[in-house]
């Protein structure tokens, strides 16, 4: 049976439309659940590829993160920022939480450390990407390697300050400072 959705009136800018999107899946809306599914898909399985560098457990990241917004679609709250960026970092947190989890029971030979998947067919993402990359490099090179030990090596800010021998406040604060540098040149 058919069911209009209102799909067709959707908001032409992208977070009223993630906003329009996630009332509707609160109404229990299964195809504005895959529309937000189709959107972000391939942002939280790269982020979470990226950190645990195993695709079956960065699908389960996957399924888990798209089956708590169909739980609770108020999870996100729009005033914080963009629901692509909250994604992202939810991604993230969940598989590093992931990769806690299961490094006491891995040995090294069973860690896949390469993916032979390509998620370059999105040219929102791939322009997104590439806007962050120019702006990490372009970072000053204590506040670059700090951030990539913290976001794509799943180190802790005290598991930093140790492996570089830098104060923990001193982490704490090129951590922040690159952050705060991404976000200005998202936000422009």
């Amino acid at each position: 049976m058919y069911r209009d959705t209102g799909l067709l009136n959707m908001p032409h800018s992208s977070m009223d439309a993630d906003v329009f999107l996630l009332s509707q899946v609160q109404r229990g809306d299964e195809q504005a659940m895959a529309s937000l599914y189709d959107r972000y898909s391939k942002v939280v399985y790269s982020v979470a590829l990226r950190v645990l560098r195993d695709p079956s457990s960065a699908e389960d990241v996957l399924q888990e993160i798209f089956m708590q917004i169909w739980r609770n679609p108020d999870s996100f709250i729009a005033t914080r920022g963009t629901l692509g960026g909250w994604l992202a970092v939810v991604s993230r947190n969940r598989s590093i939480d992931a990769l806690r989890r299961r490094r006491p029971m891995d040995s090294v030979e069973d860690v896949a450390l390469t993916s032979p998947c390509n998620l370059g067919d999105e040219a929102e993402r791939n322009i997104m990407m590439e806007k962050a990359r120019l702006v990490i490099h372009k970072l000053p090179t204590e506040q670059r390697k700090t951030l990539e030990m913290a976001f794509f090596d799943g180190l802790t800010h005290s598991e930093i300050a140790e492996m570089t021998g830098d104060p923990l406040g001193t982490v704490k604060t090129r951590i922040r400072s690159a952050l705060l540098t991404l976000r200005k040149a998202f936000q422009s």
